[in-house]
Formats: structure tokens, C-alpha cells, sequence
């Protein structure tokens, strides 16, 4: 974890640097409609898998971003934490699964025309807890893992919008046992899939050469 946050704090300072002589850099938080992947379950000694989808439940995310522009094109790396939720149907219940992570996207921009603009690159995550409600849950498989951003949005002067779609390049499981009403246990699939609106504003401007 603290190669990744060092890294991502390197590469959020560079941009800062650049953006002293060229953008400028600020926040951003938001909400989003998201759900993970399937959970596959058991219960007692049936040997048989019962897989269930998730239901997307809204989460949230907080975080920083810097920018490098160039005439038609932009660097943006951002560094994000969030939150997602999902629901499954464990035993004839409603379960709430929680993820909470860092994320640093690096995105590549174009400027179509006038505010509006268009982006898609990698997303690099670190889990920081899961939490399935009710279970026992263990950590996940592999606390780092790589995923997609692409959107769009317009800039309003300090004011930007835009709407991304978020997806895990692979499957990241953590297991899980409960005992409360039967002897359930499997694993269930953390990797996000994700509809992000964020509304970030710019705090610091550099000069345009």
C-alpha cells in the first residue's frame, strides 16, 4: 500500500508542477450507480453453486486531480477514494456488499468543441476494506487491480462536469463464511462495474503561455 500511495502522490505532484505553467488542478466528488461481480454460493455439504447477480446500489467518491493540456489533448490524472455498494440475495435476505478504494485514473483527453470533451484511460485501485453484511468475509484475492474509465463532460470555467463508465479488467474475489441462520459459504467478486457523475472544481490556475 505505501508503494501505491507514493506513487500515486509522485505522479499527482508532477502534474501539479506542469500545471503551475499550464492548467491547474482541484477537487472533485460525486456519486455514482454501481455493482459488482456475481457472488456463487453454498450451503451445508449440497455441493452445488447457487450464483446470484448483484443489484446496483449508489456509492459515492471524494478526491483530487491535475491536469496537463495540451491544444486539442489533456493528461489528467486523479487520485479518488470510493465507495460502492451492491445487494445480493444470501438465504432469502437482502445482503449489502461495501468496497471502499483508491483509485488513480490517468486519463487521456480530446476537446471536441468549445467546453465539451472526451476521455479514457487506465485505473489503477487499491482495496482498502470489504464488508459483507452480516458475514464473515476475508480480504480480498489481490488488493491491487486495474481497470477502465471512459466518458465525457464539459468545462464551465472552474466548473467541470462529466459522466464516466467504470470496469474491473478481472475478477478480484474474496471469501466468505456465515453461520447465523445455515452454513452458507463462497465467494463473492468485488470487481466494480460502475455509471460515475462527478462535479469537480478547479482550485489553482496556471499562467497560458
Amino acid at each position: 500500500m505505501k508503494k501505491t500511495l507514493f506513487m500515486a502522490a509522485m505522479l499527482m505532484a508532477s502534474t501539479f508542477t506542469f500545471a503551475q505553467s499550464g492548467t491547474g488542478f482541484g477537487i472533485k466528488a460525486g456519486i455514482s450507480y454501481n455493482e459488482n461481480g456475481d457472488l456463487i454460493s453454498s450451503i451445508g455439504d449440497a455441493g452445488q453453486n447457487i450464483v446470484e447477480g448483484a443489484d446496483g446500489r449508489a456509492g459515492f467518491h471524494v478526491g483530487f486531480w491535475g491536469k496537463l493540456d495540451f491544444p486539442k489533448l489533456y493528461i489528467r490524472p486523479e487520485l479518488v477514494f470510493t465507495r460502492t455498494q451492491s445487494t445480493y440475495d444470501l438465504d432469502g435476505s437482502s445482503t449489502d456488499y461495501s468496497v471502499s478504494k483508491l483509485d488513480l485514473p490517468v486519463l487521456l483527453g480530446y476537446k471536441i468543441i468549445g467546453p465539451l470533451h472526451i476521455f479514457a484511460g487506465p485505473a489503477f485501485q487499491y482495496t482498502l476494506s470489504n464488508d459483507l453484511d452480516g458475514v464473515n468475509i476475508e480480504d480480498v484475492e489481490n488488493d491491487f487491480t486495474v481497470g477502465l474509465n471512459i466518458g465525457a463532460g464539459v468545462n464551465l470555467g472552474r466548473i467541470g462536469l462529466d459522466v464516466r463508465y467504470e470496469r474491473g479488467f478481472s475478477e478480484n474475489e474474496a471469501q466468505f463464511v456465515s453461520d447465523n441462520i445455515a452454513d452458507i459459504q463462497g465467494r463473492v467478486d468485488s470487481r466494480p462495474a460502475q455509471v460515475i457523475f462527478s462535479f469537480s472544481y478547479k482550485l489553482s490556475q496556471g499562467n497560458r503561455r
